[in-house]
């Protein structure tokens, strides 16, 4: 086995999620390079929402990071969560060490795809890093939301309020004796205007959460 995988190594060499260079055996899934080049955000990125409590973001979404998104969301580059892990997992222990009281939760849960998205897309991506980052903290993600309509993607929709009428009923959560008074830490890729966070806060919150707190890869500059 050890000599299909040195001959797989040699066809389709590991690079960096990031800028998509060829890795030294030594890298973790990113080069040097963009280990010191990346675009992080100050103060952990922290965003305050209208029904969510905030949300942090180590990266901006700019440059090799929108890129590397891309790739993962549409080019079914679903195994980038498991590097993307280890950069969102650390900044939600950077959280927690810092405002343990704030940062304090109970479940780890994710943004859900609507299942037509899904089987479009062959996965749900916000599931994937949840999973993974859940793992890399050494917890396990569960679902809390389902999106039982599809409505138009936010990327294609212009300012706050547009994006949350397009959002109004579109997430139900999956089991409220789960949720209830339980403080929820909500995964998701990307958070640029927070509204699609604030109406999965705004459903878990009204079945008897007791707060939720986000965190995603990347936010808008």
């Amino acid at each position: 086995m050890s000599f299909i995988f040195k001959i797989l190594d040699l066809l389709f060499p590991p690079k960096c999620v990031f800028c998509a260079k060829v890795l030294n055996k030594s890298d973790d899934g990113w080069c040097d390079k963009c280990t010191e080049s990346l675009p992080y955000t100050d103060n952990l990125g922290k965003q305050d929402g209208d029904v969510f409590d905030f949300c942090v973001s180590p990266l901006y979404y700019t440059g090799t990071v929108r890129r590397s998104l891309l790739r993962y969301k549409f080019k079914n580059a679903s195994y980038y969560s498991s590097t993307y892990r280890k950069v969102l997992a650390d900044c939600i222990r950077e959280l927690r060490d810092n405002n343990s009281s704030d940062a304090a939760y109970d479940i780890i849960s994710w943004v859900p795809l609507s299942k037509k998205r899904e089987r479009k897309r062959g996965y749900d991506q916000a599931m994937l890093l949840a999973n993974e980052t859940a793992f890399e903290l050494g917890d396990v993600a569960v679902e809390t939301l389902k999106k039982a309509i599809d409505v138009q993607p936010q990327s294609e929709l212009g300012d706050k309020a547009e994006r949350s009428v397009n959002n109004k009923g579109a997430y139900v959560v999956s089991d409220s004796e789960l949720i209830s008074g339980k403080r929820i830490l909500l995964i998701d890729d990307i958070v640029t205007t927070g509204s699609t966070f604030d109406e999965c806060a705004r459903v878990l919150l009204s079945s008897g959460a007791k707060s939720v707190i986000c965190a995603t890869l990347a936010r808008g500059e």
